[in-house]
């Protein structure tokens, strides 16, 4: 369930998926919570230099890994403005780290890139637990997904 808490911290992640666009990079951000609401650290996409791997979700795990105990990661609560990538939610397992919620899902994100004509991506979309399990996973969420399909569109269409 989406508590008013996560669609504010949803919404942090639409803004970091903006600026990420109007730096040149694919729209996506993401922030990573405390279980006692602290944000502890955001991000959002860099792989305009050319290195796909530079997605905030990644970023995230690998802060938490060095920053925060095994306890205080299975705690915390990432969201993000895009359902995780493979890589990115196996970085999440391997990180111990707990809840994501995304606003848009990756199977949304397919369909809107299909219908801009942009063809399938190298790496195939997974949901979530198909890559982690025993992670409680909250998304998509209605509200915000017309407003990350227009970022995406940007992104894509000019």
């Amino acid at each position: 369930m989406i508590t008013e808490t996560d669609l504010k911290h949803l919404k942090r992640c639409v803004e970091l998926a903006r600026t990420a666009l109007e730096l040149g990079d694919e729209p996506f951000g993401s922030v990573l919570v405390s279980r006692s609401g602290q944000v502890l650290f955001e991000d959002h996409n860099h792989t305009a230099t050319g290195d796909h791997t530079q997605h905030p979700e990644f970023a995230i795990a690998r802060w938490a890994a060095q920053n925060m105990t095994p306890a205080e990661r299975l705690q915390a609560t990432v969201y993000t403005s895009g359902e995780h990538c493979p890589m990115c939610a196996a970085a999440h397992g391997w990180a111990g780290l707990g809840r994501i919620v995304y606003a848009s899902s990756s199977a949304q994100l397919a369909e809107w890139l299909s219908e801009m004509g942009v063809g399938p991506a190298r790496v195939r979309n997974l949901p979530i637990h198909e890559v982690i399990r025993d992670t409680a996973v909250d998304g998509p969420v209605p509200e915000l997904a017309e407003e990350i399909r227009a970022l995406h569109r940007k992104y894509q269409l000019g």
